[in-house]
């Protein structure tokens, strides 16, 4: 039941549970509950379900809003092959394993094998005695950012051009300012159980190793690591989701629903939209960014409002652009270009998503998909659109030998892209669930909390949803 079928403002409306955006996490949290027969009611203030998942097509143009690709993990290939989606899936291509990051006014590959690492001159061999050595480095103590636990482990050459460029292109983030133990939470567990990353490592290879073996791997071995998306866009998954919402018995999506406040009432919630509808449920859901369920919650406990006030969105705009042939001197053969801050270009990185899936560019065409601003750069989105796309253009003209204009662009700003796991960022989830434990009936999940990729977002509201399940029985 979509939001057209509801009647005129004012109405009063009831489910059993109640959640409040349709993003990844949202969707996915909706879709167990109809999916176990559960009344359920989404509402989503845009006009779409998805959130920041956006896909675009203009004639044979095709980009994402939001996220590029899709990490396949075992709990993501168990919810394709639920949703129907394995045969729809397209892989990235063989060229996308190959990553590059600018150094001076080149592009240098990663090593693809650990015997050229040496030989490589993002590393070289300053840079693997380090590595070497990274057994016989003392465990940190207490929290500790993630420049300051990656330098001190692998040193300073290992920081500047691998792992800020890395933190820049998922995070757009600060690498000085990010909690290894929230952001990276696996490279803290190596170094606290095996002492060691290289050690950690080896010991994750072993154990799928032995799964291989044994049989046991979660899912079939063509899966296993690859990037994925659909013919019409990462969007495929999400319109998926909400229409198997939709066409459970007792599912609905409405769109277009701003919740404007929320409370606790005769032992469940309510919450009033934008038009005056009143939604009363038994449990409610906040699968809202951080900043917009602090601003429900504030009016109710300061409590839960503080925490989630504190994290930070920063800035960025995605520069997608699309070139004529000839106009490019690299072939772009690769997921694209990771740019180091040191490197003092303002654009983080970008992606050749024309070489990663077919059809996203004209016959003979290049798309390329920029992303500038983040947390170290805040001020590059008072760019105007024109500007942004120039900046772009002159940072990687010499990178990748841009020889020529842009035929077509499309910039798309969000100015709350991506919530940081900054210092003191699980003490502020643990004050959340403590300040929680008062409010019965009530969850917030989101992208700000236990992961930001998409997979993460999708996992954790298929766990909600089994918790509220396995309180009821």
């Amino acid at each position: 039941m979509t939001a057209s079928d509801h009647d005129a403002p004012g109405k009063t409306q009831t489910t059993d549970t109640l959640i409040i955006g349709a993003g990844a996490s949202g969707l996915a949290a909706g879709w167990a509950l109809a999916r176990a027969g559960q009344r359920v009611t989404v509402l989503e203030a845009g006009d779409v379900p998805g959130g920041n998942i956006q896909s675009r097509r203009d004639g044979e143009w095709q980009v994402e809003i939001g996220p590029n690709t899709l990490m396949v993990k075992p709990p993501l290939y168990r919810l394709l092959k639920e949703l129907g989606l394995t045969d729809e899936a397209i892989f990235a291509g063989e060229a996308g394993k190959k990553r590059y990051i600018a150094k001076g006014k080149r592009v240098l590959a990663l090593p693809t094998h650990p015997l050229n690492a040496p030989f490589n001159p993002l590393l070289g061999p300053r840079s693997i005695g380090r590595i070497l050595r990274e057994p016989w480095v003392r465990r940190g103590t207490g929290e500790e950012t993630l420049a300051h636990f990656v330098e001190r482990r692998l040193g300073r050459n290992i920081l500047d051009y691998l792992v800020d460029p890395f933190v820049s292109g998922v995070y757009a983030g600060d690498p000085a300012r990010l909690s290894v133990q929230a952001a990276m939470p696996k490279l803290a567990a190596m170094e606290r159980e095996h002492g060691s990353l290289i050690r950690g490592g080896f010991a994750a290879m072993k154990r799928a190793k032995r799964e291989r073996r044994e049989g046991t791997e979660p899912m079939p071995r063509e899966w296993r690591g690859k990037l994925i998306s659909f013919p019409g866009g990462i969007q495929t998954l999400t319109d998926r989701l909400a229409a198997d919402i939709d066409a459970a018995t007792d599912g609905t999506i409405a769109c277009g629903r701003r919740v404007q406040a929320v409370q606790p009432e005769d032992g469940g919630w309510q919450a009033i939209d934008q038009d005056g509808t009143t939604w009363q449920a038994k449990r409610l859901v906040l699968a809202t960014p951080a900043h917009v369920s602090a601003s429900l919650l504030r009016p109710l406990d300061a409590l839960l409002a503080e925490p989630l006030d504190e994290i930070v969105y920063p800035p960025v705009a995605a520069v997608a652009l699309g070139f004529p042939p000839g106009v490019l001197a690299h072939p772009l053969d690769g997921f694209g270009v990771l740019i180091p801050r040191r490197e003092r270009r303002r654009t983080l990185g970008a992606l050749f998503s024309s070489t990663l899936f077919p059809n996203r560019a004209p016959h003979g065409h290049k798309l390329i998909t920029a992303f500038i601003g983040g947390r170290q750069d805040p001020e590059a989105l008072e760019m105007s659109d024109a500007e942004l796309a120039r900046q772009v253009s002159k940072d990687l003209g010499d990178l990748l030998g841009i020889e020529g204009q842009p035929v077509w662009q499309r910039v798309s700003r969000w100015p709350r892209a991506i919530p940081q796991y900054e210092l003191g960022h699980l003490a502020r989830i643990e004050r959340l669930d403590q300040a929680l434990e008062h409010y019965p009936g009530l969850s917030l999940i989101g992208n700000w909390r236990e992961g930001i990729a998409v997979g993460d977002c999708l996992e954790n509201g298929q766990a909600l949803a089994r918790r509220i399940l396995d309180g009821e029985h």
